[in-house]
């Protein structure tokens, strides 16, 4: 059973600082010669970049939803056997969703630290400690880190704040010159923080001087192996798009085709690189609404991505990459863009998220897991091939996304979690 030093970083809200907590305890450890695996609970593109940066390894999703016990199973224990720390950051409030990060914490027994925002608190800090700690009996909690304090005398009263048996791993000081940027989804995308060592290191050497730095106890993690996938695509290729524009990809999505046998060949249609020689398409999501102007001059681009599709060869296009192919986006600012024009209709930049969730889908290759997340709406003629269906009914009634196809193109604002399902994965690539 492989056993390895494991901390589930949480906070009470969205907001704390856990992710600039989390990628700067990596960094930190980093520096001192360790391995450190990360995960991200619940489905997200933006933070898992800003970790593989600061750990130098993947970040794989842990979501006990759309990705299943099992694959957290074993992706855990696989990071055990190599690793000298595991990092898991969890996803909005520690109890926050069903499943919650607190449900990963506890089925895994990996003990939490809270960071929690001190700013203009006092002794309410040790009540949302106490509160967080006590909330459900069966949690593994370990204690809290104070973010974005004054001085001494704040600290001070932070930690004298906190009942008998919570461990105070320390504060880190307010420091705007080592915030993460932000925009509608998120972080900016690790690559476009020019900066971004400097800042994790600034946060990294804050942190040196807290318990936090301290490795954190040995969890067992029960050996599992990782599934089988046949290789349904060996000597196959797939061009994929990868650049600022189509940044959201798993590395375990990337895990499953290799797996799977085929050749993976990337391009950055913001470049102006050429659609490769392959076999099949995946133009994952992203922001192609702020790169539109550029994007709609890559006219060879489109027109070989037409000849692909014509000739009846796979296309996957997921909420970024279906936004390029309908016949206008209408960006933020109102300005009309076309860029692939392979599908009918248009795609609306709205002021508020437009949907959120994961969701299930059965299409003819098979049953998948997704998720969805996105600021825009899309009107078209096409009528879809299926509905996914939302996890959750609590979502004031939102309809599952439509998934639509023409020829061997698949588009759809649900972004799939290829693991969930490998075969049917493979039945998309293929003709």
């Amino acid at each position: 059973m492989p056993r390895c030093p494991a901390l589930f970083v949480a906070a009470p809200a969205s907001g704390q600082g856990k992710t600039t907590v989390t990628a700067a305890l990596a960094r930190l450890h980093a520096r001192q010669g360790r391995t450190v695996r990360l995960f991200k609970c619940g489905p997200d593109f933006l933070d898992p970049q800003i970790h593989q940066f600061a750990s130098g390894q993947p970040c794989h999703t842990l979501d006990l939803g759309m990705c299943g016990a099992a694959d957290a199973a074993w992706r855990l224990a696989a990071a055990a056997e190599t690793a000298d720390l595991i990092l898991i950051e969890g996803v909005m409030g520690l109890f926050d969703g069903q499943p919650s990060g607190a449900d990963i914490a506890r089925q895994f027994g990996v003990p939490v630290m809270a960071v929690i925002n001190a700013r203009a608190m006092a002794q309410t800090f040790g009540a949302l400690a106490h509160g967080l700690a006590t909330f459900q009996p069966d949690l593994p909690f370990s204690g809290v880190l104070a973010n974005h304090v004054g001085g001494t005398g704040h600290i001070e009263l932070l930690r004298a704040s906190l009942p008998p048996g919570l461990r105070f791993y320390g504060a880190i000081p307010r420091d705007a010159e080592a915030a993460l940027p932000e925009r509608h989804l998120g972080l900016l995308q690790a690559g476009e923080i020019t900066d971004l060592g400097q800042r994790l290191d600034r946060i990294a050497d804050h942190l040196a001087a807290t318990g936090a730095a301290e490795l954190p106890p040995l969890v067992e993690f029960p050996a599992t192996p990782a599934p089988v996938v046949p290789p349904l695509l060996s000597g196959r290729t797939i061009a994929i798009a990868h650049d600022a524009a189509y940044g959201f990809l798993y590395p375990a999505n990337l895990d499953t085709l290799h797996a799977l046998g085929a050749r993976l060949e990337f391009f950055s249609p913001l470049a102006g690189d050429a659609l490769p020689a392959c076999d099949a398409v995946w133009l994952p999501g992203g922001y192609p609404e702020l790169y539109a102007t550029e994007l709609a001059t890559r006219r060879e681009l489109w027109t070989a991505l037409s000849t692909h599709v014509t000739a009846g060869r796979p296309v996957l296009a997921e909420c970024g990459g279906m936004m390029s192919l309908f016949t206008q986006l209408r960006d933020q600012s109102g300005h009309v863009h076309t860029l692939g024009n392979l599908l009918p209709g248009e795609v609306v930049m709205q002021p508020r998220l437009s949907a959120l969730g994961t969701q299930t889908v059965t299409l003819p290759e098979g049953d998948f897991r997704g998720h969805t997340f996105h600021y825009s709406k899309a009107s078209t003629s096409l009528t879809p091939i299926a509905q996914a269906t939302p996890f959750s009914t609590r979502r004031h009634g939102q309809a599952g996304e439509a998934i639509y196809r023409q020829q061997r193109l698949t588009a759809s604002y649900l972004h799939l979690y290829f693991p969930s399902n490998p075969v049917a994965t493979a039945r998309l690539f293929l003709p």
